[in-house]
């Protein structure tokens, strides 16, 4: 099949739209305040004007900069879905589909555009990190590789979700890192904890389930797929109940006052965030309320960089 035509019809701003899709941005850049969070959590301070400039750019570039990896590794896998009856699934009401779902597969940009754009925000996220801490660039590069394993796994294992979670957490490390080269070891483990569980019950399993007639007809294995819808509802809710429990114990080791507050309010936008949209899943076990759940998960990290700018400003 011939796409060309169909690039061609894209120009300018229209264009730049196919490339920020491929990126996912509008779900990267909520996925940005992660670390911006973890970085003021840590400090209970804004920290010196350059690293926020430098680390805003790094965050921007490396989010960019993996989202598109992951359309680059699984291009075979989504010209197969887009070939399918029906074609790649489109929803006005899931974030990842905000713009267009998976451009390069659809025709629209080319695989080298692709690898062209991807490697831009690479480079770009690999100086950032130097400067900032080579540590960052270590953990921006194990990120990488991560998401090439977590792709390379969708027809493997259903366990590839423990992949998703470490993946998840790299942009929020290296951010208490780009801060502070020797942080609380303890303090690095629960915020590893905190993403690493509100990725697989927040983001991964509802994602999983959105996309699971499409994930069928390729033989994938993933976790509503291979364990059910009942027993998949199950692991989403424990795992959000242990992301919000390592959550509250993270702010007492953190530089935030007054804590005890701190932890109690971040508790309840939490619970008021998932818990209504996990429980409806533990009820209904359908894809729309999987939906729900992966995009009212997808504002957490924004509401706790909000709270966090007003405990620090405050």
């Amino acid at each position: 099949m011939n796409h060309r035509p169909a690039r061609n019809r894209h120009h300018g701003l229209s264009r730049l739209k196919l490339f920020l899709a491929l990126s996912r941005t509008p779900h990267g850049l909520l996925d940005m305040a992660t670390p911006a969070f973890a970085a003021l959590l840590w400090l209970g301070a804004f920290p010196p004007a350059r690293i926020i400039a430098l680390g805003l750019v790094t965050v921007f570039a490396g989010y960019t900069a993996v989202y598109a990896l992951n359309d680059i590794i699984d291009y075979r896998v989504d010209r197969e879905k887009a070939r399918m009856d029906g074609g790649l699934r489109e929803s006005d009401n899931y974030l990842d589909a905000a713009i267009i779902r998976h451009p390069m597969a659809q025709g629209l940009l080319s695989f080298k555009e692709g690898l062209l754009w991807a490697g831009g925000w690479s480079l770009v996220a690999v100086v950032g990190a130097t400067l900032l801490n080579p540590v960052c660039l270590l953990i921006f590069l194990a990120g990488c590789l991560l998401e090439a394993v977590y792709c390379g796994m969708l027809r493997i294992s259903p366990f590839r979700t423990i992949i998703s979670g470490g993946v998840k957490t790299a942009g929020a490390v290296a951010a208490v890192f780009a801060v502070d080269p020797a942080p609380s070891a303890a303090f690095v483990l629960l915020l590893f904890l905190w993403l690493f569980f509100w990725e697989i019950g927040g983001q991964n399993i509802p994602n999983d389930w959105a996309d699971v007639e499409e994930d069928r007809r390729l033989q994938a294995q993933t976790v509503p797929l291979r364990f059910g819808p009942e027993r998949a509802a199950r692991f989403a809710a424990v795992a959000l109940v242990l992301a919000l429990t390592a959550k509250a114990a993270m702010v007492f080791l953190s530089g935030i006052d007054p804590k005890s507050l701190f932890a109690l309010v971040s508790l309840s936008i939490g619970c008021w965030l998932m818990g209504p949209a996990a429980i409806r899943l533990l009820q209904t076990r359908n894809r729309v309320h999987a939906v729900q759940l992966f995009n009212r998960a997808s504002y957490y990290p924004p509401a706790m960089l909000l709270l966090v700018l007003i405990a620090v400003l405050l």
